[in-house]
């Protein structure tokens, strides 16, 4: 056995000074890499030896990436190609594009742990425009009534949990709690910034995307980003440019049903959380995948087996695929069989919760004045929710000016208490990740809500595949229901 390590990340700043001590170079690419992987499937040399001959002919290595990935269709080579950004200075709504690519990896300022200042995205769109002059007011607006909720949110928090202020090394997590329920004034032209990791591949399906974009700012960062690596990888990035796909397909379809069908939105409804479908037999479809993966059986004979069990016995075999799962482990893969679609109506502030969790799918529609607010607790218990709703009537207000002239851009102007719908689909194994980490008593309270609410519509309809479904603080408790002893592992 030998087992190399063939590369991993390194900061460019070291990267640069290693350059400058160095004779003149042209191997320092991660296209390299793609080609010596490449090249594994049709040369019998080890892989190593694959690798220095690619550092050798850097040129001869770039045209034998793009023949693999142009005319041989093998785009996965691209995938062996990473690169991290430092995204700094861009506002939440552009981050939400951004995050949309779900095999990259991101790691977010949250408005949750750190004060905010004053800093916000002027769009391009309304520049140089009176809109301008009305989304800079309502914006400074926001933004003074944040800082005042934070400082009277911060007495209520110490107030109300005494006995954790009297430890000052509690103080930043009270301080947290006020910070968190503040920002939901905030709009979505905020500043934030990101630490970003993504391979190649993604990156040119972001750059086309981006491209493709009609906010200005999102292409922008596009540009930006291709410019870092244009030379450095040019033989793995190679459909970058806006095309008709990205650009005309959903306002194409947006047109025709309007046109066509004289489609109106209906009536906002108070219910936050539906399940608008599901697997049926969800029970009878895992125990068949597990049937399936442990016998000789087909899953014809798997399904058909599991439709004959008798309730007993079907509870007793998910109670051996939990009696050894501890909180920290995924349920059994034979859990994606089955499928859960949920329409949510959610703040921009849960909503960037949820968009963390990638393997599920994910479709948004705008944020909608119409759709209402999120107004927190603890702003009702300071008796602030009149001078909350005047900020939000007043930004709802400005936000109407906007759309008239660019609705899509309007949303910048509102706020972290502002809804959208989204439609999710998460199979069982990812609803379980979702339920630990977002039902946890740590989690932010709001996608908290959300979260107890489709683990219980789930529970409903699969009962003994959902038997576990909960955060991880509940864990031990749920556990201890069904084998009448505590796990091994306890936070």
């Amino acid at each position: 056995m030998k087992i190399i390590l063939s590369g991993y990340n390194v900061d460019t700043d070291v990267l640069e000074e290693l350059k400058k001590n160095s004779p003149p170079r042209s191997d320092v690419t991660p296209e390299t890499l793609s080609a010596a992987y490449a090249r594994i499937s049709r040369d019998p040399r080890p892989v190593d030896e694959l690798r220095a001959v690619s550092r050798k002919e850097v040129e001869s290595t770039r045209k034998s990436n793009s023949t693999i990935i142009f005319k041989m269709g093998h785009h996965s080579v691209a995938e062996h190609a990473v690169f991290n950004f430092d995204i700094i200075g861009v506002s939440r709504l552009a981050m939400e594009y951004l995050e949309r690519f779900r095999l990259g990896s991101y790691t977010e300022k949250s408005q949750r742990y750190i004060t905010l200042g004053d800093d916000f995205v002027i769009p391009e769109e309304f520049k140089g425009a009176d809109l301008e002059n009305d989304f800079v007011g309502i914006i400074k607006k926001q933004n003074v009534m944040y800082h005042e909720l934070f400082e009277e949110l911060k007495k209520l928090v110490f107030k109300k949990h005494s006995s954790l202020a009297a430890h000052p090394k509690n103080n930043s997590l009270l301080e947290g709690w006020a910070k968190e329920d503040a920002r939901y004034v905030t709009s979505l032209a905020t500043f934030g910034q990101l630490g970003m990791t993504i391979n190649a591949r993604n990156l040119e399906y972001l750059f086309r995307r981006f491209a493709s974009q009609s906010l200005k700012e999102v292409s922008a960062i596009g540009k930006k980003m291709y410019g870092l690596v244009e030379k450095i990888a040019p033989s793995i990035i190679l459909f970058a440019a806006a095309n008709d796909f990205d650009q005309k397909t959903y306002g194409e379809l947006e047109s025709y049903v309007s046109r066509e069908m004289n489609i109106k939105p209906e009536p906002v409804s108070s219910n936050r959380v539906s399940l608008v479908d599901y697997s049926a037999n969800a029970d009878e479809k895992v125990l068949a995948a597990l049937l399936h993966s442990i016998s000789g059986f087909s899953y014809a004979e798997s399904f058909a087996k599991a439709k004959k069990l008798g309730g007993k016995q079907k509870e007793e075999i998910f109670n051996k695929t939990f009696q050894y799962m501890e909180l920290y482990d995924s349920v059994l893969r034979e859990f994606e069989f089955v499928n859960l679609t949920y329409e949510l109506v959610i703040s921009a502030a849960c909503f960037a919760q949820l968009k963390r969790h990638r393997m599920a799918t994910i479709t948004t529609q705008n944020y909608d004045p119409a759709l209402g607010v999120v107004i927190p607790d603890s702003i009702k218990e300071l008796g602030k929710e009149k001078a909350f709703m005047e900020i939000i009537n007043e930004t709802n207000e400005v936000y109407a000016k906007l759309a008239k002239k660019n609705a899509q851009a309007a949303q910048y102007v509102l706020t972290n208490a502002h809804q959208r719908r989204v439609l999710i689909r998460v199979n069982a194994r990812e609803l379980y990740h979702v339920a630990r980490l977002r039902e946890d008593t740590h989690a932010q309270w709001d996608i908290q809500r959300i979260s107890a609410q489709m683990s219980a519509k789930a529970r409903e309809k699969m009962p003994l595949l959902a038997a576990l479904l909960c955060g991880k603080d509940k864990y031990p408790e749920m556990y201890a229901k069904i084998f009448k002893k505590p796990p091994k592992v306890i936070l």
